[in-house]
């Protein structure tokens, strides 16, 4: 159902290029604020009467936001004991996440489940025999192949009153402005088939499952991108198209590329190029 580790743009420098537009954009800062205005309340009304609670996490990179959704957990449901499920298919960032468990003394009390390995592997190991009370996937539809398939079965592990987290690009962002305009020349490596929220709530919504949306503004600081010679403006590029920007792309394309993100994605404020990366957080019901 999913790419390998490797097809799905978990290679060495993917993995390089995401860390740095993590270090540049605010995105988990937009995450962590949707997460503390939201998720307490979902937990409580998840955990109402279990004396347990079973979270997964699919994709869930170096564990930074599953940290702080299971501190809101833990804070809000003291009491009842948590274990963890984690399917990331990089081992370098599997390492991070236990490293990061490792230095936080609240999560050495949860027993976590590590599966460093693509999702698709995770279903076919699984077949439904766990459930969970939460799962979440953080920006990591993309790399599926049939992304309506993996809700559906995923949703379908969710216990009584649990709830599917899907975070992904926002129907209106820079983000799929850029790729869907220039999806022929961008979907060809880890990403074949470019899908916005828009996308997901449509399909949603055709498998008839109740969801909310709760938006999540942000924006990414880009104005090194149009700095010839910038290392990093160089870098972003390469994440933000999934090419090697400067030397597989012809010069027309990059043109026009460059334009767009300039003219059609992006603010100016006090100098800065600001791309638009809001993102859209889908809350979807057993």
């Amino acid at each position: 159902m999913d790419k390998s580790s490797e097809e799905a743009g978990y290679n060495a420098n993917y993995v390089q290029a995401f860390e740095f537009y993590l270090q540049q954009s605010e995105e988990h800062k937009a995450i962590c604020a949707f997460m503390d205005k939201v998720l307490p309340d979902e937990f409580t009304r998840i955990g109402e009467g279990k004396s347990s609670f079973n979270v997964l996490g699919v994709g869930s990179g170096g564990g930074e936001m599953d940290a702080h959704m299971l501190h809101i957990l833990q804070s809000r449901l003291p009491a009842t004991p948590v274990s963890v499920d984690v399917v990331e298919p990089s081992k370098k960032l599997i390492d991070n996440f236990k490293a990061l468990v490792a230095r936080t003394p609240s999560l050495q009390k949860i027993p976590f489940t590590w599966n460093a390995i693509a999702c698709g592997e995770y279903e076919k190991q699984v077949k439904g025999n766990k459930r969970f009370d939460f799962i979440h996937m953080i920006q990591m539809l993309y790399y599926v192949d049939d992304y309506v398939a993996t809700i559906k079965f995923f949703q379908g592990l969710l216990r009584e009153n649990g709830r599917l987290l899907i975070i992904h690009e926002g129907a209106s962002s820079g983000w799929a402005t850029l790729w869907k305009t220039y999806k022929k020349e961008l979907c060809t490596r880890s990403i074949s088939n470019y899908i916005s929220a828009s996308d997901i709530k449509d399909q949603l919504k055709a498998l008839g499952l109740k969801f909310e949306e709760h938006l999540a503004p942000n924006t990414l600081d880009m104005t090194d991108c149009f700095t010839e010679g910038s290392k990093k403006g160089q870098l972003l590029l390469d994440f933000m198209t999934d090419q090697n920007f400067h030397t597989t792309m012809t010069p027309e394309t990059r043109a026009g590329v460059l334009d767009l993100l300039r003219n059609k994605c992006s603010t100016v404020k006090n100098g800065r190029i600001l791309f638009d990366c809001g993102l859209s957080c889908l809350v979807v019901h057993t």
